[in-house]
C-alpha cells in the first residue's frame, strides 16, 4: 500500500469504510497516523483494525490534520461539513492523500481525466495504452482499485485516475502532469449550486495543475469550451480537442461511435504527451477491449446485436449509443436524472420502437410517443422479451437507459447484469 512519512504522528479521522475508506484507515494507520473511524455501517466498523471507533460529529476535531470523507458523502449537505468548518479542519479524501503522499513515491507522472462522461473508457485506455507501451501503469480513483491500497509503481510508472466531481471537490493538491476534461453537459446537480458550481468543480482539477504540465481539453460544449479558453495563456501546453473530427474506427472493435471518436483522441493525445510513440498507441486502439456496461456488445443472435450501455445514466450519455447504430430498439428508462430527453433528440431518427421501464417509464413513453413507436413495458425483463420479439437481422437491441438505476436495481452494474443475462436465455 501507499504510505507516507508526512502522515507519523498526525490524526485524522476517516467517515465512511467502504473500499476507498478502509484502505485509507490502512495507509494512514501504516504509516504512524492516529485514526479515528466510523461508519454507519456496524459490518463495516467490525473490519476496522489499528483505529479507534467513533462517529467525528461526535469528537472535538481540534488538532486534526483532516477529516477523510468517501465521495460518496453529501458534502453540500451532510453536518460534517459544518463541524469540520468550526473545528478549522480540512475534509479531504484519498485522492488529496495520493497527492500528499507523491513526494515520497518512485518518480512518477500522474494522468487525470474528468468530465460528466466518457471518463471510464478514456482512463482504461489510456491505462492499456501505456501497459502496451511498456510502463509500468496503475488505474485509480473511480475506476479500479483504492489508490492508496496497491503498492507505489516503480520509477517511471504512471497513476491514470478517473476524477469525479466529487472527489475534486475533496483534492486540494494534485498537479497532475496531464489533465484532461472531455466534456460537460448537466449532472449531479443534487450536489451543487446550479450547473455553473458542477462546472467550476471541474476545473479546479486545472486550477491545481503546474502551468507547463499538459492540460487536454474537448470543446464540444460551451462550458468546456470557457475553460479552454480560460487556460489559453498556457500555449503549446493545452491542447483543445474539437468536435466532429473523422477518424478511422474500423479497426478499433471495442471504439465505436462518435462519442468514442473524441475519447480516443484525448487518449491518444494523453498518452503522446507522455511520449508513447504512435505505432504503441495503434497497436493498444486495436486491442482494447472496452468496458462492462459501457456500449459492450452481449452477444448476436439471428443478425441482431445485443448492446449493454447501462452506464448511460442520464440523456446526454445514452445520445452518443443512439448516434452509433442506424436501427435500434432502445430500452430506455429508470430513475430520471432529468425531465426531458433532448440529448437523445438528434437520433430519434434510428430508434426503430422504444420500449420504456421504471419510474420514468411512463414520463419517457409520454415524451416519445409523437416521435416513435413505444411499448410502455415497465420491467428490464418485459423490455428485452420485446425487442428481441421485433428486431430484424442488421438491427439493434440497446440498454442505454438516459436514467439512475436504483428504482429497480442497486446500480447501474446490477442493471447491465441483469440485462445481459436476459439476453444470454434468448433462444
Amino acid at each position: 500500500m501507499i504510505t507516507s512519512p508526512a502522515w507519523r504522528g498526525e490524526r485524522f479521522a476517516v467517515l465512511g469504510l467502504a473500499r476507498s475508506g478502509a484502505a485509507t484507515v490502512r495507509a494512514l494507520v501504516g504509516s504512524g497516523a492516529e485514526v479515528t473511524a466510523w461508519d454507519v455501517n456496524e459490518a463495516a466498523r467490525e473490519q476496522v483494525t489499528g483505529a479507534a471507533l467513533a462517529d467525528p460529529l461526535d469528537i472535538d476535531l481540534a488538532g486534526f490534520a483532516g477529516v477523510v470523507v468517501s465521495p460518496g458523502v453529501p458534502i453540500n449537505r451532510h453536518p460534517i461539513a459544518a463541524h469540520t468548518r468550526e473545528a478549522g479542519v480540512p475534509v479531504i479524501g484519498d485522492i488529496e492523500l495520493f497527492a500528499q503522499a507523491r513526494a515520497n513515491l518512485p518518480p512518477h507522472r500522474v494522468v487525470g481525466i474528468t468530465g460528466t462522461n466518457g471518463k471510464s473508457t478514456t482512463t482504461a485506455l489510456i491505462h492499456h495504452i501505456c501497459e502496451t507501451a511498456g510502463l509500468p501503469a496503475r488505474l485509480g480513483g473511480n475506476i479500479g482499485l483504492p489508490i492508496l491500497s496497491a503498492d507505489p509503481l516503480p520509477e517511471g510508472g504512471v497513476y491514470v485516475l478517473e476524477l469525479s466531481s466529487y472527489q475534486i471537490d475533496l483534492t486540494q493538491s494534485l498537479d497532475c502532469d496531464v489533465a484532461v476534461l472531455l466534456n460537460l453537459t448537466p449532472d449531479h446537480l443534487d450536489r451543487y449550486d446550479g450547473f455553473d458550481a458542477y462546472a467550476a468543480s471541474k476545473a479546479r482539477l486545472f486550477a491545481m495543475q503546474s502551468a507547463e504540465h499538459r492540460a487536454i481539453i474537448g470543446i464540444s460544449d460551451t462550458p468546456s469550451y470557457e475553460i479552454a479558453r480560460s487556460l489559453s495563456a498556457r500555449g503549446e501546453a493545452l491542447t483543445k480537442i474539437a468536435p466532429g473530427i473523422c477518424m478511422d474506427q474500423s479497426r478499433w472493435p471495442a471504439l465505436q461511435g462518435p462519442h468514442n471518436a473524441q475519447n480516443a483522441l484525448a487518449a491518444i493525445e494523453a498518452c503522446r504527451a507522455l511520449g508513447i510513440d504512435d505505432a504503441a498507441i495503434d497497436r493498444a486502439l486495436e486491442t482494447f477491449a472496452g468496458l462492462s456496461h459501457r456500449m459492450e456488445r452481449v452477444r448476436e443472435l439471428r443478425g441482431v446485436a445485443y448492446i449493454n450501455d447501462s452506464k448511460a445514466t442520464n440523456p446526454a450519455s445514452a445520445a452518443p449509443a443512439l448516434a452509433a447504430f442506424d436501427a435500434v430498439h432502445w430500452i430506455v428508462g429508470g430513475q430520471a436524472k432529468a425531465g426531458d430527453l433532448d440529448a437523445c433528440r438528434p437520433y430519434f431518427g434510428h430508434v426503430r420502437c422504444a420500449y420504456t421501464i421504471g419510474e420514468a417509464g411512463a414520463m419517457f413513453a409520454d415524451l416519445l410517443t409523437p416521435e416513435m413507436p413505444v411499448d410502455r413495458c415497465g420491467t428490464l425483463e418485459r423490455a428485452v422479451v420485446a425487442a428481441a420479439a421485433n428486431a430484424k437481422e442488421g438491427e439493434v437491441v440497446l440498454l442505454s437507459p438516459a436514467c439512475a438505476s436504483f428504482d429497480q436495481f442497486r446500480d447501474f452494474e446490477a442493471r447491465g447484469q441483469a440485462f445481459r443475462a436476459r439476453v444470454e436465455e434468448l433462444a
